[in-house]
């Protein structure tokens, strides 16, 4: 018997119950309009507004829409999760916020720790049996990419396309570890994906696939896009308020 999970996302639904599994907690909801007020109160652009609007947009997706229920049955629901939340969310907020200089390095480093440390399977088991671990990994990983998009976004072309490309190999490697893994690790999904149609190593190797070949593109289009902008003008100009 395996041990019942009370994720923050609540328990996991069936693919016919999903769509109305909408997060209501009004904490969430203060929170993330009370961001926003704040996020439009210090932004002088018209253009950082829009991107803070759809930041804060992303993160509803990620915790209030049906995506958080999905992410308690599906391990690779919650990779779904992740990816949106560090690669989608994350960059909008970054480039939202004033400009800081420097430590790429680190900046890159930190979200890489925080992204394996994460998906130890131990760690990830306990955050789905806490809320306050459940929120300590989500605001970290949320944190840690934010500040990596903040430093990609100082930093020049070339820096900015090496620490995309370090962060592609390291999140694809990760997939790979997955995807190629002989058994499943993940103990919350032991019973809760064949509702979906998969078993649970089936469930990891999707999830795996999914940080590797659509998590790699993000970074990797990130990388070229940065590195082509580059070569014509200075990198992120100043925009006038």
């Amino acid at each position: 018997m395996t041990p019942a999970w009370f994720p923050y996302c609540g328990p996991a639904p069936t693919p016919e119950a999903v769509l109305g599994r909408w997060n209501g907690d009004p904490l969430l909801l203060v929170a993330l309009a009370g961001g926003l007020a704040v996020l439009l109160a210090l932004r002088p652009s018209r253009q950082e507004r829009t991107l803070a609007v759809l930041g804060v947009l992303a993160l509803a997706v990620s915790f209030v829409s049906p995506l958080c229920a999905a992410s308690s049955a599906l391990f690779t629901a919650r990779t779904v999760h992740h990816l949106w939340l560090t690669g989608v969310a994350a960059p909008l907020l970054a480039w939202s916020l004033p400009k800081v200089g420097g430590r790429l390095a680190a900046a890159t480093l930190a979200q890489g720790a925080v992204l394996w440390l994460w998906h130890a399977p131990s760690l990830y088991a306990l955050a789905l049996s806490h809320d306050g671990l459940y929120w300590l990994m989500q605001v970290s990983l949320l944190g840690s990419a934010v500040w990596f998009w903040s430093a990609v976004r100082s930093a020049s072309g070339a820096l900015a396309s090496g620490a995309l490309l370090v962060t592609l190999v390291h999140t694809g490697l990760l997939g790979a570890i997955l995807t190629f893994a002989p058994r499943a690790v993940y103990l919350p999904h032991a019973g809760t994906t064949a509702p979906w149609g998969l078993d649970w190593i089936e469930d990891q190797q999707l999830a795996g696939l999914i940080m590797w070949a659509p998590g790699a593109a993000l970074y990797l289009a990130a990388a070229l896009a940065l590195l082509a902008r580059s070569l014509g003008d200075p990198p992120f100009p100043e925009r006038a308020a």
